[in-house]
């Protein structure tokens, strides 16, 4: 997760997070991505159900019933290791996590526990009713996916009228208080329309949107022949850097990131190095804070049958069950030997990464993606659009 809005137009700077020490527990969501001890932000996968069908879930949902799904108990006695572990933030997401039942009784008990609790959702489940419980529970964020307007996210969405239903479950979290956002996961179908969500959330004063880079799961692993080439990635990243910079420079200031491609980071300091930038150097430390790609440290995942994994994506391979074992004993159990690799992958990639200048700002980028093209998970990341030229030492 790059912060495009904080490096690039100086919302933050590296003494904010230094102020509270980088930890997990102290630090506010703002600055989360700049821990040191990288505590887990966990995603629960709390369902597989979904009342859409979107070309690119990565986690095959479908709206019908599916059995062993962690009951409430269960997942209240979870969500009690997750908060001793002191997991800071858990993300409920699915499959449509409004689906279930006691997803409003879920997020009131992580609440409770002193974690943050935000959702992932694609908003058609909103309504004002709904808001107005969330905002009670004191939830703290909802992402709303949306992949273009109108027509183009009714596409990828496979269901009509979607992007209105999602437009309304927007302005019903705005009325009712709770911080609302996009996210837009980019590929060559629906690139054209980063202008649109831009307008988008300034017309509706929607303060933050995520720019997410394709990762080949799930039906996501269909779309991998119509992933950005290197070239459209950067065009892509410059149009969000540039859109961010303009409306911070009309005193309209939006939270931007760019999210599963940690090649940002590098990209954006080259950019402001081209551009004299006097915050190159605070830029740079604070990406090293960031640390890149985290999936098996920093993030983790608990899948609706309580199966974990290094992260959201990767739920072909679990670790153990939470029905078994806690989430916080499987996490530390280094006698896995892939769990012990991904604690510091760095030592362990391969090809120009293991030669990288920036291995330790991305952090190796993402596994999943290099496996799901190579067959090997250590390889290169075949969506790293950084040049040889960029990457030498």
């Amino acid at each position: 997760m790059i912060g495009i809005s904080k490096l690039y137009c100086g919302t933050v700077e590296p003494s904010d997070a230094l102020r509270y020490g980088r930890h997990s527990g102290k630090l506010p969501s703002h600055l989360l991505q700049f821990s040191s001890d990288k505590t887990p932000v966990v995603v629960w996968n709390v369902t597989r159900r979904c009342n859409l069908k979107c070309v690119h879930c990565y986690a095959h949902a479908r709206d019908e019933e599916f059995s062993g799904e962690l009951s409430t108990a269960e997942g209240k006695a979870a969500l009690d290791d997750l908060a001793a572990f002191g997991s800071p933030v858990v993300l409920f997401s699915g499959g449509e996590p409004l689906v279930r039942p006691d997803l409003v009784e879920l997020a009131e008990y992580a609440v409770g526990k002193g974690m943050r609790a935000v959702i992932s959702t694609n908003g058609t489940l909103i309504d004002s009713r709904t808001a107005g419980l969330l905002k009670k529970v004191g939830l703290s964020y909802v992402g709303i996916s949306l992949d273009g307007l109108d027509e183009v996210n009714d596409r990828f969405r496979g269901v009509k009228g979607a992007f209105r239903k999602a437009m309304d479950g927007i302005m019903a979290c705005q009325d009712a208080g709770i911080k609302v956002g996009l996210r837009f996961t980019m590929n060559r179908l629906n690139a054209r329309e980063i202008p649109g969500i831009f307008d988008l959330i300034e017309k509706h004063d929607i303060p933050r949107v995520c720019f997410y880079h394709l990762v080949y799961a799930g039906r996501g692993s269909e779309l991998m022949k119509e992933d950005l080439s290197h070239q459209e990635t950067r065009e892509a990243v410059d149009l969000i850097i540039d859109r961010t910079a303009d409306l911070n420079g009309r005193g309209k200031p939006k939270e931007v990131l760019t999210v599963d491609n940690h090649a940002d980071g590098p990209y954006l300091y080259l950019r402001m190095l081209r551009e004299n930038s006097p915050r190159s150097a605070e830029v740079l430390e604070l990406l090293e804070m960031n640390e890149g790609n985290n999936s098996g440290r920093g993030i983790g995942c608990i899948s609706w049958d309580g199966s974990v994994h290094a992260d959201q994506f990767w739920r072909h391979y679990s670790f153990g069950n939470v029905r078994e074992r806690k989430f916080s004993e499987i996490w530390t159990d280094l006698s896995n030997p892939l769990m012990k690799r991904l604690k510091d992958k760095k030592l362990y990639v391969k090809g120009r990464c293991a030669e990288c200048r920036w291995l330790s700002i991305c952090g190796g980028n993402f596994r999943v993606r290099a496996e799901a093209a190579t067959g090997d998970l250590w390889n290169c990341d075949p969506a790293c659009y950084l040049s040889d030229e960029e990457v030498a030492k």
